[in-house]
């Protein structure tokens, strides 16, 4: 079993804020390349096998593994996108971001404090957080564009956008017309995503494809091509709200979609797997699979997030495990 040689330093794992700023050039889109959308395929059974085996095949153990879970908590957007949100709850969940990790934790893993990537909320709930998120870096990413069906009126869409921008979003995640992709119109889907990306101004864009309804891997190629060539800065799995949410194929799909888009324009777009990510092991693949495909660089916020409300919780336990060798219940690591 191989084992990486990342230990918990500050220099590995750094909350957003540490971290050396390093600025991207933004994706400006390109123009609809037809034929390079046509030529993205996916053979399913090589995929799948790589998939399959690459949870035995890659295995971070003790001072390793705890790095790796710090790494992973920097890199989660902490949402929250149920009909019963209240502004207690999201406060709470903003406090949470703030400190996800208990401080006897990180003074034990001699670690500075840390925070998530964002939190994730409602449009009704942006400007709840973006107050109680006051004096930090931790941006509020607002889902849109009728979450999670997208089939709302297109000029509502776009004023949704708009509306949560104005309300202090620096990120929206929008959701595609999946009938674009199920008929094969990617020039559709190309103008709704370069109508969206106009709409976010210089909010970033995080392009949900929704892969569970797409039909196909194949599918997921060429849709996550065209939202990167209409000017996504993310492309996301899921909604969380299918039936079927992130998985280690499509995550490869998508991830090596990425790495072409890279090879041929020189812009890195970020990715970012959601819905039923919820156990610290299943992070570590999500991340080993990253790191192996794209490299570090991609381990960073800017260029990758997870969707999660529960793993923080499962993240932190495994952390109490590690520093104590107990583990303690589910319920000690509340999250709001």
């Amino acid at each position: 079993m191989e084992q990486t040689d990342i230990r918990p330093t500050t220099a590995t794992v750094a909350a957003p804020s540490q971290l050396p700023q390093v600025k991207e050039p933004r994706n400006p889109g390109q123009d609809l390349d037809l034929d390079w959308v046509m030529s993205a395929q996916a053979n399913t059974s090589a995929i799948e096998r790589r998939a399959n085996t690459l949870p035995g095949r890659r295995s971070v153990k003790k001072d390793h593994q705890a790095a790796w879970l710090l790494k992973a908590i920097t890199l989660i957007d902490l949402t929250t996108l149920a009909g019963g949100d209240t502004a207690g709850r999201v406060r709470r969940l903003c406090a949470k971001a703030r400190q996800p990790v208990r401080q006897d934790l990180l003074d034990a893993l001699e670690m500075p404090p840390i925070t998530v990537g964002a939190v994730c909320v409602y449009h009704d709930m942006v400007e709840t957080a973006v107050d109680a998120l006051k004096g930090t870096t931790i941006p509020v990413a607002a889902v849109s564009t009728g979450f999670p069906a997208g089939l709302s009126p297109f000029k509502i869409r776009l004023a949704e956008i708009a509306e949560s921008v104005k309300a202090g979003a620096k990120e929206i995640d929008i959701v595609i017309s999946r009938r674009h992709v199920l008929t094969g119109n990617w020039q559709a889907l190309y103008d709704e995503t370069r109508a969206m990306r106009e709409a976010c101004g210089d909010a970033h864009m995080k392009t949900i494809l929704a892969t569970g309804e797409l039909g196909s891997l194949r599918n997921v190629a060429r849709a996550s091509l065209v939202c990167m060539l209409g000017g996504a800065d993310f492309i996301k799995t899921s909604t969380g709200k299918e039936a079927i949410n992130a998985t280690l194929p499509v995550s490869l799909v998508m991830i090596r979609a990425l790495r072409d888009y890279h090879d041929r324009t020189g812009y890195r777009i970020g990715y970012k797997p959601a819905g039923g990510i919820s156990k610290a092991k299943d992070a570590l693949t999500y991340l080993t699979l990253l790191k192996d495909e794209l490299g570090t660089r991609w381990m960073q916020p800017d260029l990758f997030r997870f969707g999660a409300s529960s793993l923080l919780g499962d993240i932190e336990r495994q952390l109490e495990h590690h520093v104590t060798g107990r583990y303690s219940a589910g319920y000690r690591h509340a999250l709001s």
